[in-house]
């Protein structure tokens, strides 16, 4: 199944609501989103800085973190930021695939 990484800033009105449900109800509106999907929540960090939170979620496509970017965007009251996440095993398979390719200028 494929891994993403979610990187994720409140606006205003996101911390509002963060601040009234507290952390254990942001998780649990989480985990309903992606276990209805089809998939599963590995970690969910709360920090400060940049980020506001950072996931590790499993997914059965690219199509349902797509889905999933969209409704939270929607929302207003995140910005987010997916990236996919890759084993070392699918890093092996793709570096001994021959690709055709010509540098600008070569």
């Amino acid at each position: 199944m494929p891994k993403f990484l979610i990187q994720a800033t409140y606006t205003a009105e996101g911390t509002k609501g963060l601040l009234k449900e507290g952390a254990s109800g942001r998780r649990a509106a989480v985990e309903q989103v992606v276990t209805g999907l089809g998939g599963k929540v590995e970690a969910m960090y709360f920090a400060f800085g940049e980020d506001d939170t950072v996931l590790i979620v499993d997914l059965p496509d690219p199509a349902s973190m797509a889905a999933v970017s969209l409704a939270v965007k929607a929302s207003g009251s995140l910005h987010t930021r997916a990236t996919p996440l890759l084993s070392i095993d699918e890093i092996d398979e793709a570096a001994r695939r021959e690709v055709a390719f010509r540098a600008p200028g070569a």
